[in-house]
């Protein structure tokens, strides 16, 4: 996809995770998806609904007053964009330094570790 992946904060990210899993939803349907894991008022969830329709991250359907809420951009779009984000702002942009520091500092298990020679060499080829 070419266009733009806007920028989520860590609070809509909450309400996106909601839509990535189960959209369309109502604005009511979202309060209570949220509400065992936020202690969030339902003013709070449709500021961030309202804001996530604003960047262009979700849309709707009416439906006379009823709102139907979905996801404008994918969840893999997002986390890759949030990806480079942050290798910009804490690596300078390069991954190499992310990644000592992660295996240096990480306890990995020897699952993970595979895993991981896995990758590397499928990359190699």
């Amino acid at each position: 996809m070419s266009t733009e992946i806007p920028k989520i904060s860590d609070a809509e990210w909450e309400v996106m995770k909601v839509l990535w899993t189960g959209a369309p939803c109502t604005a009511g349907e979202i309060v209570e998806a949220l509400e065992g894991s936020r202690d969030w008022n339902p003013k709070t969830v449709r500021t961030l609904i309202k804001r996530l329709t604003e960047k262009g991250a979700i849309g709707y359907n009416q439906t006379g007053r009823v709102y139907s809420y979905f996801p404008l951009v994918r969840e893999e779009e997002c986390v890759q964009s949030e990806t480079q984000s942050f290798l910009k702002r804490i690596y300078g942009g390069t991954l190499r330094p992310m990644l000592v520091n992660f295996l240096q500092n990480e306890k990995l298990s020897r699952e993970d570790i595979e895993e991981l020679k896995r990758i590397l060499d499928e990359r190699k080829d």
